[in-house]
This record gives C-alpha cells, structure tokens and sequence, in this order.
C-alpha cells in the first residue's frame, strides 16, 4: 500500500467564510470548489501538493449518520518559513490570536490563532531546538 494523502476535514455551517478565512490567511490554492465542499492545497492547485485542507457543510449526507454535526474544535499545525510575517497579518487583520509569538526550547517559533468556526491554528516556524530537546528527535529530523 503507497498512502497518497493525509489531510483534516473541517465541518462547518459556512463553508465559504472558512474557506476564505484559510485563503486568505495561508494563500492556499483551490482544487475542488462546490458549495458544499472545497478541497485546497498549499502546491498547485491539484490537490498533490505539500499540504491540503478541506472544508464540508455540516450535516452533509455523505458524511455518516450520527456524525454529522460539527466536529470539536480541533488543533491544526500550519508550518512556515515566515512565521513572523504571518503572525503581524493575523494580528493586523484581527483575527484572535490566543498565544502569542514566541520561541519554544522544543523546536518551534509558533503563535495560535482561531479561525472563524473556533478551531485552533499553530503557524509554526521550525529553529533549532535546545540541547534537551534536540536528543529526543530521530536523527533525520532534528529541525535547523
């Protein structure tokens, strides 16, 4: 088995707003547009590139009975090279911002900010972590 693809969908009343709101703010490319789903991507626009997000309108039938409500806020990590650039953006354009910028001993400069549906979105720059923390990553994956 060759996994192609891992990605969150968001459930959501308005799936235009939350689609805006993620445009907007990570200037994602559309792959799939209806009114009751869009699929978007941080590569091309075909859905293959580095990251993908998709949006559905709560209660869709193709979701299964029984869970198709909207999901619990949920976390979602959205790695950059400009983390600073992003977090005066954010900031400027008056989306809450529930932790502030800042450098973490673990490997991150990260803020938290909510979307318009109140899921939590960490925008993340990876740094060098401390000494402590660097011991704790896989060889390959130590962050620069």
């Amino acid at each position: 088995m060759t996994l192609s693809s891992v990605y969150p969908v968001i459930a959501t009343k308005d799936v235009a707003r939350l689609t805006a709101f993620y445009r907007d703010a990570f200037k994602l490319n559309t792959a799939f547009e209806a009114d009751w789903y869009v699929h978007l991507t941080a590569g091309d626009g075909t859905g293959a590139g580095p990251g993908n997000l998709a949006i559905i309108v709560e209660g869709h039938e193709t979701m299964p009975a029984g869970h198709r409500g909207v999901a619990a806020p949920r976390l979602m990590n959205f790695e950059t090279d400009d983390v600073d650039g992003l977090y005066e953006a954010m900031k400027a354009s008056g989306a809450p911002i529930l932790l502030e910028l800042r450098d973490e001993d673990f490997g991150q400069r990260h803020f938290i900010m909510q979307d318009p549906d109140g899921n939590l979105v960490d925008v993340i720059r990876l740094i060098p972590p401390s000494a402590e923390f660097a011991a704790q990553y896989s060889d390959a994956a130590v962050p620069q």
